[in-house]
């Protein structure tokens, strides 16, 4: 599992101290540093920081960071569709608004946009989705940067059938003011952190996928034909394709010389997935079956297939 270095989270109070990797560029130069377990951050109440006031504290806390995310976007706010297997990049664009002294771009400040479900106080690395590289920021003025990143999914080892719903964005920034996070004494009031939760929210769907087959071909005008298909969609679970049981596929025909495709009835799927039904042969055309979706799985229409009337 390709989990990236941030910051650990105890309820009530943050645990900077856990952090055992070196600080990243925010410039995205460097990738993310593996470490050997992920805790989320902790997003404070109402979605406040988790700091109390704006300067350095003398009992060695970090300084709220006068910076905050702005914009996000997960996938073009489009949902992210992930088959079996490979590897899924969803884009990320969002900015960061922050006071004239706070320079994010900086190689000591430390920057990332991730997505979780669940409690984020509660996430780990199996409910917690990052990039496989920093996101990489520009100054658009004194005050706001423009930031690009991604969502690195690789189904086989992060994602299980409970994943496909709805996931929320989170981010945090860390300006570590030169400290080395690795020293035996740091000193943290010297080190500026703020985080945000509900920044966006996305949809992780299971590829669909649908064959059609339309029979015999030629045909006589008037003969029945027996269309047959059948749906399934990846099955996180066991790394494979398996039918999408008890829904609905469109049978739909074109014909020859059209460009618009008509539904002619709807079809229910087998519990392996199979679709089958049968029409009467009228003109020469395209037959298809075709699916509109749910909140788990993309819509998804199979390539026509020809049948010559006699």
């Amino acid at each position: 599992m390709h989990i990236r270095a941030t910051v650990a989270a105890v309820t009530g109070a943050l645990a900077l101290s856990a952090l055992a990797v070196p600080a990243a560029q925010a410039t995205g130069s460097d990738s993310h540093n593996p470490v050997d377990t992920l805790k989320a951050l902790r997003a404070a109440t109402s979605g406040k920081t988790a700091f109390t006031g704006s300067a350095p504290a003398d009992t060695g806390t970090p300084f709220a960071l006068d910076a905050k995310f702005t914009a996000v976007k997960i996938n073009n706010g489009k949902p992210i569709v992930a088959g079996t297997g490979g590897k899924v990049t969803a884009p990320v664009t969002f900015k960061v608004t922050h006071g004239a002294g706070v320079d994010v771009t900086a190689e000591d400040t430390e920057l990332d946009v991730l997505i979780y479900r669940g409690d984020l106080d509660d996430a780990d690395g199996g409910s917690l989705l990052v990039g496989d590289d920093w996101p990489v920021c520009s100054a658009v003025s004194a005050t706001v940067a423009s930031c690009k990143s991604t969502i690195d999914i690789y189904p086989t080892d992060e994602l299980t059938n409970a994943d496909a719903t709805s996931w929320k964005a989170a981010g945090y920034i860390i300006d570590w003011n030169d400290v080395d996070p690795n020293a035996d004494d740091v000193d943290w009031s010297k080190v500026g952190y703020t985080e945000a939760d509900a920044l966006a929210t996305t949809k992780l769907q299971r590829l669909s996928k649908l064959t059609v087959n339309a029979a015999p071909e030629p045909v006589k005008k008037g003969k029945t034909i027996t269309v047959t298909g059948k749906l399934t969609r990846a099955n996180w679970d066991t790394d494979k394709y398996t039918g999408y049981a008890g829904v609905y596929a469109q049978l739909q025909f074109r014909k020859k010389n059209s460009t618009t495709y008509s539904t002619v009835k709807s079809v229910k799927a087998t519990s392996t997935g199979g679709l089958s039904t049968t029409v009467k042969a009228g003109v020469d055309g395209y037959y298809r079956y075709t699916f509109v979706g749910t909140t788990t799985s993309p819509a998804v229409s199979a390539a026509g297939d020809f049948v010559d009337v006699k």
